[in-house]
């Protein structure tokens, strides 16, 4: 059975459940600022069990955890026997006879599930393909402090691979918490459709407005945050470049597609890494195979005063800190 502290996507939670932890990851994020936060998990171990390298999950997991008096363990690709001479279940066995609570970062779904089904313990996905909920949770407390109304007011539009994990996990959430939610993507990279069936499902009961299109500017057009991803995920082909960038350069993030919001205060949103200019191997492989600078997001818009991305990124720290104290504190 799984452990009721377990978070594997969006839809285990709801509402209520949701706003709670973003409420929660406010008050230690000031508790931090001022110097008064009351570690929580004294004596707890956690697992950090990591398929895919990170930046900031793996750091705000680890910051987190220690910040709240917990010891972490952290099992990269080749750390652990998960998968290649143990299976999964075995492994959660053990992992959840060790631990307190276990994290995962990887590829399949089916493996964070398989994790939460046998470990005993509660169990986090830190990014699977399909979901990424911990990211989520990050987006609402930074789009809620760079927002004056209530939650329901804030509207959002998601540009690009729809049909990543990221735009999966935003569509839903939106749709949970009665917002107004929009994917702007090409046909071919449009969320599953029954992501979008569930997140048409939840609106009925939540008020939230849902808007799939293949159009940049109609997705755009009136909302308070644009958001972006990159457009050729962790662990797929290099060679992926040469479709997704003829497919997605009209919905490349610029100060053009900015301005389209109509709103003036419109910020600007980037899960990170972005591949914004000529600075890293990605970014150079694109300039010179493209004639890009950047990708998915120009510098000119990733390093304006709308963009709030790196308040977006140390914002998974006091969400991922919320979750965990939320599952494990006495």
């Amino acid at each position: 059975m799984r452990h009721p502290g377990s978070l594997l996507k969006e839809l285990d939670l709801d509402k209520a459940a949701f706003l709670a932890l973003v409420d929660a990851a406010a008050k230690l994020k000031r508790a931090k600022a001022d110097g008064v936060e009351i570690p929580a998990l004294s004596g707890k171990n956690i697992a950090l069990v990591f398929e895919k390298s990170s930046t900031r999950t793996r750091c705000a997991f680890e910051v987190a955890a220690h910040d709240q008096g917990a010891h972490v363990t952290y099992l990269d690709p080749t750390g652990s026997h998960m998968g290649r001479d143990e299976s999964v279940p075995d492994t959660a066995k053990v992992l959840g006879r060790m631990f307190d609570g276990i994290e995962f970062r990887g590829f399949a779904q089916d493996t964070v599930e398989l994790l939460a089904d046998h470990a005993g313990v509660p169990v986090w996905n830190g990014l699977t393909d399909s979901w990424h909920p911990t990211q989520a949770l990050a987006d609402v407390l930074t789009m809620t402090e760079h927002h004056p109304g209530p939650v329901e007011e804030i509207s959002f539009c998601f540009v690009g691979d729809g049909h990543n994990n990221v735009a999966r996990s935003l569509l839903v959430t939106g749709a949970l918490l009665g917002m107004d939610v929009r994917i702007a993507a090409p046909r071919e990279l449009w969320p599953p459709d029954d992501v979008v069936a569930a997140a048409r499902g939840l609106a009925e009961t939540s008020g939230a407005r849902v808007l799939v299109t293949d159009d940049p500017e109609r997705g755009v057009a009136g909302v308070d945050f644009v958001y972006t991803d990159v457009w050729v995920s962790m662990g797929d082909s290099p060679q992926e470049w040469n479709t997704r960038v003829p497919l997605l350069l009209p919905y490349r993030v610029t100060e053009r597609l900015m301005a389209a919001t109509g709103n003036p205060a419109a910020k600007f949103l980037h899960c990170l890494p972005a591949v914004h200019d000529r600075s890293t191997t990605v970014g150079r492989q694109v300039h010179e195979g493209f004639g890009l600078d950047g990708a998915e997001v120009t510098d000119a818009v990733f390093t304006s005063d709308r963009s709030i991305v790196f308040d977006q990124a140390e914002n998974r720290l006091h969400t991922i800190k919320a979750v965990l104290v939320a599952a494990l504190a006495s």
